[in-house]
Parts: C-alpha cells; structure tokens; sequence
C-alpha cells in the first residue's frame, strides 16, 4: 500500500469519529408518563367514575426515553379531595430497554365516596434513592 492510501485511511476515521452526535436529556426527561386511566383487571378501561369497593387498576404507560436500559419504580399516591394521603402502592425493579413503553398499574379499592387524584410517579433506586426520572401525572377519580 502507498503512503498516500495510508493517510486515506486515517482521515476517513477521523471523519466518522468526528460526526458522533451525542445529547443529554434531564434526570425528569428520562421517561414519559402518558395515557393515566382506571382499568379493570381485564385491562379494560373504566373511565374515571367508580363505586366504593370496586377493585381498579390505576394505569398508565412509561417510555423510556433514553438510549440504554434503565430500572425504575412506578408509584403511585391517591389523595382524598382534602388532600391527605389515602393510600400509596409502588412497583420496584421494572427494567425497560431502550425507548420501551410498558403498562404498569397498582391495584386500589376506594373505601369512601368522594373526589379522588391519583398521583403518578416514576422514580428510580426506590426506596432508598429518590431520583424523580419523569414528570409526575395525575388522574381525577370520582368514586360513589
């Protein structure tokens, strides 16, 4: 090979290494919560007036936004239309690959009739970290 096919070679890998793109998103950009609702345990949705009693699943879907796996927590905390804390039910260890959307729900069975939020959170190291990986969401349930 000639000094001149050599030098070829060279430049043609500084120009691949030169056009990498490479960006950062926020610690709460790295999942998206969408689509919260109030599902049965069919998965059939329930819209968001239930009765005392009545077993749901309070859903929603999270995207991973990132290039690479992560594991997160999904939580959920449903306040009473006072604002105090009525119960609060977590999934730990959900690992998502790369841009995955997955369904996940937390069962709940209202004991009083009222105006209810749902508070969704996707967290990651719960519980013993407590690193917000997304814009919390929330879902008005009227419960009677």
């Amino acid at each position: 090979m000639s000094g001149k096919g050599i030098w070829s070679l060279v430049i043609l890998l500084v120009f691949t290494v030169s056009i990498t793109e490479v960006f950062a998103i926020t610690e709460s950009e790295r999942t998206t919560i969408i689509d919260p609702k109030l599902v049965n345990a069919f998965g059939d949705s329930l819209g968001n007036s239930i009765n005392v009693d009545q077993q749901v699943q309070i859903s929603a879907d999270v995207i991973n936004n990132q290039e690479k796996t992560q594991k997160i927590a999904y939580i959920v905390q449903v306040k009473n239309e006072n604002g105090f804390v009525v119960s609060v039910g977590w999934v730990v260890g959900v690992e998502l690959n790369p841009h995955q959307k997955f369904e996940q729900s937390i069962s709940w069975i209202p004991k009083e009739s009222g105006i209810f939020t749902a508070e969704i959170f996707v967290w990651e190291g719960f519980p013993w970290k407590h690193n917000a990986v997304s814009e919390q969401t929330s879902l008005e349930i009227s419960v009677s």
